[in-house]
């Protein structure tokens, strides 16, 4: 902490500076760094050793795949212990947390890589955990959605605290994982958005305002701690990082055009789609953490029963509704008539442990998914005093933590400007949607929160659909040099049709790959790694000059 050591040590942190665990970790993580640079012949001492972090990319479980990859083939060739830190958004975060289970990651990829094919998690050992942690007062959407990704996506429940990682040596790149906070997202200043938690603190990236990461979740006033309650485990935490479903614009992407009248989407139409898309995909994450047969049968059936329900709620209906008011009505008793289908199911559930766990679990769910609840935390800034916390913040005894993809789907954020001082970020990009969107967002961001960002040429845009499979955009002065690899690319896609069928077989929100899709996608990435060795070579003796420069 900062200020006089005599001084009675405060739970609020405000800093733009790195914290005193984060500066002795990255201090001894350097001598590792720098004897890897020497190893790969770089001209680099310890005072000059570069700030490399490598930045992982939502999309779901492509991205978690292919960070492994590209990690694996980094090892590989000499390159992993080059970066200084590792970042994550969404989807990466799935393989951050299963890398971080190991304290030793770094020199055992294969191990890591392996992981992806373990037996999985039993459905008991997720429905025990869920009805443990439905008893808490925070308890939302977050806890089910990560609990049943866990399991069936990266296939543990990993139970450890992210501050247990405090006290470890350098052998990995430090961590940071990265959410934001939903209200302020939606209503408030940029500053208020981003949310990065590390081993040792988790805070509001532009605000500077920091606690302990042990003290996230516990209640405080006035930046006092009040009460100090259990820290989240990982399971939780990855129910926060990967969690676009929380926002209600990828919600909207799954309405059907017919109920799209006039333009307008209103609340309860959006309820109802809410309902039915979570009730889906927990069914199907659901099923990927049992081999039960009754278990199975009763999970086919409670698909089945969706179904039905929804197609009975026809285009026809819908349109025969001339008034707002009707439309409103109409999805109302929609999502009503949804939710009583599944109350019915639940009840003639055999008895015994399933139907237990599984009824508790229900009528915990419906509530939430009506209230669309999710990341609910206990606000440690509420009524703080300090005039640049924005009210979206100040006034709330509970924010609301999401995943970060809403706003870039990079973590580019907090690798920015002086605090971390990134010389080089190497971004192997995983995302959906529009190649080259995160850049020009980060570089929006940037230029909003005042920080220097490396000229991406708008011609590049051009090439979106069919993109190289490597991008450098050269720093200059304070810029950090961005190497931007795009997944799928002109390298191992004969055309732009192959990108976006590729694109479309692996995308972000669908059940569990295969083992055959998984293999594919770790062979993607470490491709991309391979073949782009001396590009990344060549930029990071770059950077080893560029430091020797400001020396």
């Amino acid at each position: 902490m900062e200020g006089n050591s005599a001084a009675p040590e405060k739970a609020i942190r405000q800093s733009q500076s790195l914290c005193a665990g984060e500066q002795e970790y990255v201090h001894k993580r350097k001598q590792i760094v720098l004897e890897a640079l020497q190893n790969l012949g770089a001209n680099c001492t310890a005072n000059n050793v570069p700030h490399i972090a490598l930045l992982g990319s939502g999309g779901g479980q492509r991205a978690a795949v292919g960070l492994m990859g590209t990690l694996y083939q980094m090892e590989k060739e000499g390159l992993l212990d080059t970066l200084l830190y590792l970042g994550g958004v969404s989807g990466s975060t799935w393989s951050m947390t299963s890398l971080y289970n190991d304290p030793e990651w770094s020199s055992n990829m294969d191990r890591a890589v392996s992981r992806l094919s373990g037996p999985g998690v039993e459905l008991e050992q997720v429905l025990a955990w869920l009805n443990e942690r439905a008893k808490d007062e925070d308890f939302s959407l977050t806890d089910i959605w990560g609990a049943l990704t866990s399991a069936g996506v990266m296939k543990q429940m990993d139970l450890r605290n992210l501050s247990d990682e405090a006290d470890r040596n350098a052998s990995n790149p430090y961590p940071i994982y990265n959410a934001i906070e939903k209200d302020c997202f939606t209503n408030g200043p940029i500053e208020g958005k981003w949310f990065e938690l590390s081993p040792h603190e988790a805070g509001f990236t532009e605000l500077g305002f920091f606690i302990e990461t042990s003290l996230l979740g516990s209640k405080f006033k006035d930046g006092e701690l009040l009460e100090k309650k259990p820290e989240m485990d990982m399971v939780k935490l990855q129910g926060i990082l990967v969690s676009a479903l929380a926002h209600e614009d990828i919600i909207r992407e799954y309405i059907p055009t017919w109920m799209n009248v006039l333009g307008h989407i209103d609340d309860t139409a959006e309820e109802y789609l809410r309902v039915h898309t979570v009730l889906e995909k927990l069914v199907a994450l659901t099923r990927s953490t049992t081999k039960n047969p009754t278990a199975l049968t009763d999970l086919d059936t409670l698909q089945n029963i969706l179904e039905v329900t929804k197609a009975n709620h026809t285009e026809a209906m819908w349109l025969e509704a001339k008034s707002p008011e009707e439309r409103k009505g109409l999805a109302k008793q929609w999502s009503l008539e949804m939710i009583a289908a599944v109350e019915t199911w639940t009840q003639n559930q055999q008895k015994g442990g399933f139907k237990t766990h599984v009824f508790l679990l229900i009528q915990k769910i419906l509530p939430l998914i009506v209230k669309w609840e999710w990341g609910t935390t206990e606000n440690y800034l509420y009524q703080h005093q300090d005039p640049t916390i924005p009210p979206c913040l100040h006034t709330k005894e509970r924010f609301h933590l999401i995943d970060a993809g809403m706003v870039v789907n990079v973590p580019y954020p907090v690798f920015l400007g002086d605090k971390r001082d990134i010389d080089l970020m190497i971004a192997p990009e995983y995302s959906a949607g529009n190649m080259f969107e995160t850049l020009t967002l980060a570089r929006d961001y940037a230029a909003e929160v005042k920080k220097p960002f490396p000229e991406i040429d708008d011609k590049i845009l051009e090439e979106r659909d069919w993109p190289k499979d490597c991008y450098v955009f050269e720093g200059k002065e304070k810029e950090p040099t961005i190497i931007f690899m795009p997944f799928f690319n002109r390298r191992n896609c004969k055309d732009a049709e192959e990108v976006k069928a590729k694109m479309e077989e692996f995308s972000t929100f669908q059940r569990p790959f295969s083992q055959e899709k998984i293999e594919f996608l770790l062979e993607t990435a470490k491709a991309n790694v391979k073949n782009n060795k001396e590009t990344l070579l060549r930029e990071i003796n770059k950077v080893v000059l560029r430091r020797k420069e400001r020396l």
